[in-house]
């Protein structure tokens, strides 16, 4: 096979540090430093828990100054379908857009909740989810130069395919407490082993997708009459990079002013013979802060700072976000139980 070299060497890097197991944190899947405040991004189950009709958009641009560095867009809207007032049935839509080099995917899934009533007050429910898919993923073959001309392993121009993926979960909540399992692209490993874009088998450039699993679980804290903190974790593996673990932690001032930050690292749970034994398990730190302008408007900010060797060649990641909670006539009811997860 000939070698392929890229635009630039550091679109090069890029690759690699994404690609070989020198980066301990490496994931395949996407993930938003701001999932903690749309719960739909990691788990399908999550549709319905605000009960009014929640739009969230999300823009990434990770690694800045890195050329040809992620960038990640999403859109999602959810709500409970409501058809007997017995608020039973979440429904969430949520459209994806990344870009990491040449590679590009698109994805549109559908999400339904079964929502559980647990206690008389409803402030309590264990709802099981699941969303249904289509993945489009492309490769550019015009971001590549080529040392030899008419390169047979690299495409002429855009190509792409399609591919049908799921998403399952579970979602447990109470007024100061939730944790959620969920496992993400459902189908079969061996069907995402080699996506051959094209008609051609173009193994060299496939994109590669694994079955993720999640555990998400935090708290709210009254420190006092107008100070809450919340506390969280989410735990992810693939079990074949890995593990990953975010440590989250947000102050609330007067239910308006969102204050925090994340820590992301790699974790041993267990054993995993195909890993390499010096591995880097620093990953990155995040701030953010998220202010509710209204009481329907949310605005956020996060930026990360990346603490693994990969520190030296980007200036960090920035990413926003918007949250609205639709018009509903219930609305006062929200702002007497108001939805912190």
């Amino acid at each position: 096979m000939r070698k392929v070299r890229l635009m630039r060497s550091k679109l090069f890097l890029l690759l690699f540090f994404t690609t070989s197991s020198l980066v301990a944190t490496a994931q395949q899947d996407i993930q938003f430093s701001q999932y903690i405040f749309n719960g739909l991004s990691v788990n399908p189950a999550y549709a319905g828990y605000k009960e009014d009709m929640f739009l969230n958009t999300t823009y990434r641009k990770q690694w800045v100054s890195f050329p040809g560095a992620p960038e990640t867009g999403t859109a999602s809207i959810d709500g409970v379908a409501n058809l007997s007032g017995s608020k039973t049935v979440g429904l969430g839509a949520q459209v994806l857009w990344d870009k990491l080099g040449p590679q590009q995917s698109l994805s549109f899934y559908g999400s339904y909740a079964y929502r559980i009533r647990l206690n008389a007050a409803d402030d309590s429910r264990l709802s099981l989810g699941l969303g249904i898919g289509i993945n489009q993923y492309s490769i550019d073959g015009n971001k590549f130069a080529p040392i030899d001309q008419n390169d047979p392993n690299i495409p002429t121009g855009k190509v792409s395919t399609l591919k049908p993926n799921a998403n399952f979960g579970v979602f447990y909540y109470n007024p100061t407490f939730y944790a959620g399992i969920s496992v993400l692209d459902l189908f079969p490993n061996n069907m995402y082993d080699n996506i051959f874009i094209g008609s051609n088998n173009y193994g060299n450039l496939s994109i590669k997708k694994t079955r993720h699993y999640y555990f998400t679980a935090g708290t709210m804290l009254n420190l006092s009459t107008d100070i809450k903190l919340k506390p969280s974790i989410m735990l992810k593996d693939d079990f074949k990079g890995p593990t990953n673990i975010d440590f989250n932690a947000f102050f609330l001032f007067g239910e308006r002013l969102w204050l925090g930050g994340s820590y992301r690292t790699g974790v041993k749970l267990w054993t995993k013979s195909n890993l390499q034994s010096n591995l880097e398990n620093a990953d990155a730190m995040s701030v953010m802060i998220e202010l509710m302008a209204t009481d329907r408007l949310r605005l956020g900010y996060a930026y990360d700072f990346t603490t693994s060797k990969l520190a030296n060649y980007q200036s960090g990641t920035h990413e926003i976000s918007i949250g609205y909670l639709l018009f509903n006539k219930r609305r006062g009811e929200r702002i007497s139980s108001p939805r912190y997860f």
